[in-house]
């Protein structure tokens, strides 16, 4: 029997095979936040832009709300700025606003203050809470890695099986 029918080759594969999939990053989930190096006053214009005209849900950045942080204009327009990014499409051009804002796979959420990623909206709609107590992305990590283990599983016997078949 050669060595290239046996198991041993193909153990090493295998392994890494399975530790990538099951340990590779979430990349679905994008915020749209304002840049840290954006003047303060075209910060707060494309604020007011995004919570007036703009139609994004401002409430929890008002006074009381659970994102409010007057201290904090990035934190604030970057609440904004991702509401009417998950609004409208979700696209480079709903993340704009004038070239104060840029999509990150970085979560922006801080305390209480739970910012919904790409992945709570579906079809329009939130499918998590927006600064509420409780976080939704933190359960879509686990369902991703179940996906990604199932698929492992599926995948797995190909190893066995493709070497066996004969051309």
């Amino acid at each position: 029997m050669a060595i290239t029918n046996t198991i041993f080759w193909k153990t090493p594969i295998i392994l890494l095979f399975l530790a990538t999939l099951c340990a590779a990053e979430d990349k679905g989930e994008l915020w749209c936040v304002a840049k840290n190096n954006a003047e303060d006053a075209a910060l707060q214009s494309a604020l007011d832009w995004a919570c007036g005209a703009g139609g994004a849900n401002c409430a929890s950045i008002q006074p009381g709300g659970q994102c409010y942080d007057s201290s904090d204009i990035v934190r604030t327009a970057s609440y904004a700025f991702n509401d009417y990014f998950l609004q409208h499409g979700m696209s480079t051009d709903t993340c704009n606003f004038s070239n104060c804002a840029e999509l990150t796979s970085l979560n922006p959420s801080f305390g209480n203050c739970k910012i919904p990623s790409s992945s709570n909206v579906s079809k329009g709609s939130f499918t998590g809470g927006a600064g509420t107590g409780s976080s939704s992305g933190d359960s879509s990590n686990g369902n991703s890695v179940m996906g990604r283990l199932q698929l492992a599983i599926f995948i797995f016997p190909l190893f066995f099986i493709i070497p066996m078949i004969d051309p």
